[in-house]
C-alpha cells in the first residue's frame, strides 16, 4: 500500500480533516480489521487468544502502532502482495456499503463539500489506511479526494502498519507530502494535538466530554468546538446544511 498526495497548489488555503470521529461516526480501521477477522473462525480464535496482550497496546499511544499490527497481521495472514490487501478494502467497503453510508456524518460532508466549492485544496489525513478512507470516499461519498493515512507492510505472511499516520507523525507524513501552510484543520481527537495547534484555525469536532476542557485550554480562545452528528460525542450542535452553530 502506497501513499497518495495531490500537486500542492500554494496560493489555495489547505483545508485538512481527519477521517474517524470527524468525517465518519467511528473507527473505520477498526471496523475494517474486525470484518477482516471474522471471516474464519480460526482468526477469531486467534484474536481472542492475542486480545489480553494486544488490547493494552492498543490503549497506550508509544505500543498503539503494534497492537494494532497483531490484530491487522491476524485478519490478513495470507495476504502477501499490495495488490490482494487493496482487493479486501474493495470487497469489505461493497459488502458494507449501506451500514458505512450510515456512517458518514451529513454534516461534516456538507462542510466538505463547501470548501471544495470554494476552491480550498481538501485533503484527508487519517490513522485509518488510506485505501480504506479512499474507498469510503470514492464509492459510498462520490469524493475524489487525496488521502493520507497508515501505510501497511508485509510482515511473515500477512500485513502489519509499517507507519502510523497519528499524533506528531501525522505532521511528518503531512509535510513529506509536499503540503504547507495548514489553514484550517478539523479533528476530534487529542491526538491530533500537532495538526491543530498547526492549523492557523483549528476547529474541534466530535471530542470526547472528557476532552473539552483540555482542548479549550491548550487551543487559541474561541476555537470552535462542535458536534457534527455524533450523539455520544461532546460539542456544540450545528446545522447540517452549513456545519455552523
Amino acid at each position: 500500500m502506497s501513499a497518495f498526495a495531490e500537486t500542492p497548489v500554494p496560493y489555495r488555503p489547505l483545508v485538512v480533516f481527519d477521517f474517524d470521529h470527524t468525517l465518519y461516526d467511528g473507527d473505520s480501521g477498526s471496523h475494517l480489521v474486525s470484518w477482516l477477522i471474522k471471516r474464519h473462525a480460526w482468526r477469531k480464535l486467534a484474536a481472542l487468544l492475542a486480545a489480553p496482550l494486544l488490547l493494552p497496546m492498543v490503549a497506550w499511544l508509544p505500543t498503539r502502532r503494534y497492537g494494532i499490527s497483531g490484530f491487522l497481521w491476524i485478519g490478513t495472514f495470507g495476504t502477501h502482495r499490495g495488490q490482494d490487501m487493496d482487493r479486501l478494502i474493495d470487497r469489505y467497503v461493497q459488502a458494507n456499503a449501506a451500514s458505512i453510508r450510515a456512517r458518514l456524518l451529513p454534516t461534516a460532508l456538507a462542510v466538505l463539500h463547501r470548501h471544495r466549492n470554494e476552491g480550498d485544496r481538501v485533503l484527508i489525513a487519517t490513522g485509518a489506511p488510506p485505501e480504506l478512507a479512499r474507498a469510503i470516499l470514492d464509492f459510498v461519498a462520490h469524493e475524489d479526494l487525496p488521502v493520507i493515512g497508515s501505510l501497511g507492510e508485509p510482515f511473515l505472511g500477512g500485513y502489519i502498519t509499517g507507519q502510523h499516520c497519528h499524533a506528531a507523525n501525522k505532521m511528518r507524513m503531512i509535510w513529506a507530502a509536499g503540503y504547507d501552510q495548514i489553514a484550517i484543520a478539523y479533528s476530534d481527537s487529542s491526538a491530533d494535538l500537532p495538526l491543530l495547534k498547526s492549523a492557523r484555525q483549528p476547529v474541534v469536532v466530535n471530542p470526547k466530554r472528557g476532552c473539552v476542557a483540555m482542548f479549550r485550554r491548550v487551543l487559541p480562545p474561541g476555537t470552535p468546538i462542535l458536534n457534527w452528528g455524533c450523539v455520544d460525542r461532546a460539542g456544540e450542535p450545528v446545522a447540517a446544511k452549513t456545519g455552523q452553530p
